[in-house]
């Protein structure tokens, strides 16, 4: 028998393979591919207090080994959410990760302490990608002192897991990661999209209409597979690596550089089925190599290894 299970921040997983935020939709989008109870955790999409649009189109557009995309966190609000998707969800044997965003520290608040006493939720993942707007702008993720009191503040009002989502366009992510972990966070993922863009040349224009966009897919998991190397090293509470994760192997590199469990995003549009494909693939490696628990290989890549 080959024991897939792993745990996060308290919460159980029957594998280690998640869906990453915004990429899989509130779970329903995927059901005529997939059985949800297949993953190991279910993360919708990024959820504000209120409904928003999203940027202006077009808001994605495909790269050499990736995409780029500014959706801008289009969805229908907290309320919605809780009233149309919760309910479908709750009866699906998967634990729930609602995303969690904004542009104000009070927006937070507001969303942590709405889904607090809500069973359902197994755990509350912050977007810390957001603008600060009290800060003209700057992400929390940027900058230590934002980041540490958002983690803070939300922790003495939520008793769910706060994994914290970190953005890769810092210049020292362990730095984020260490002070978020002092500040409360039971678990961190890593990484967010990187900031990019494209440019039509025929147009001789942005291809995107909010110019910039986040670049996500394989062309982004050796920056993300570092990064996670770097930040399992030296924080306690579990790493969740995404980042170009398409195939099992890719997971698996994950794994082996010190994550707890990993989160697929970009590869689910190429393929609906990509996160089953990954769990049978991963079952299929510990198999043939004769390994009986995936915790087995948890940072087996740093043996002997010094940076």
């Amino acid at each position: 028998m080959i024991d897939l299970s792993v745990e996060i921040a308290g919460i159980r997983m029957k594998n280690p393979v998640m869906s990453a935020s915004g990429c899989f939709g509130y779970g329903r989008e995927y059901v005529s591919f997939l059985d949800l109870e297949d993953l190991g955790a279910l993360v919708v999409k990024g959820t504000t207090l209120e409904p928003r649009k999203g940027n202006t189109p077009p808001r994605i557009c495909e790269t050499a080994a990736g995409i780029l995309n500014s959706v801008g966190l289009q969805n229908p609000g907290i309320d919605s959410v809780i009233r149309q998707e919760i309910p479908y969800l709750k009866n699906k044997n998967v634990p729930l990760i609602i995303n969690i965003a904004a542009n104000l520290e009070e927006e937070y608040i507001e969303l942590a302490r709405t889904l607090d006493p809500l069973e359902e939720v197994h755990g509350l993942e912050v977007n810390i990608s957001c603008p600060n707007v009290k800060k003209g702008g700057m992400a929390f993720g940027t900058d230590v002192e934002s980041a540490c009191r958002l983690v803070k503040t939300l922790r003495s009002v939520t008793t769910k897991p706060l994994i914290v989502k970190l953005s890769p366009n810092v210049t020292d992510i362990v730095e984020i990661a260490l002070a978020v972990e002092e500040a409360g966070a039971d678990a961190l993922s890593l990484i967010n999209t990187l900031l990019g863009m494209a440019i039509d040349v025929n147009r001789r224009k942005p291809v995107l209409g909010n110019i910039m966009g986040g670049l996500s897919g394989p062309a982004v998991k050796p920056i993300a597979l570092r990064m996670v190397w770097q930040v399992s090293e030296k924080v306690k509470v579990p790493v969740i690596g995404m980042g170009g994760i398409m195939t099992a192997e890719d997971a698996l590199e994950f794994i082996m550089a010190g994550a707890t469990a990993v989160a697929v995003g970009t590869a689910n549009f190429v393929d609906p089925r990509a996160i089953c494909e990954i769990i049978e693939g991963m079952e299929n490696f510990l198999q043939d190599n004769n390994i009986s628990n995936i915790n087995q290989i948890k940072g087996a890549a740093r043996e002997d290894c010094e940076l």
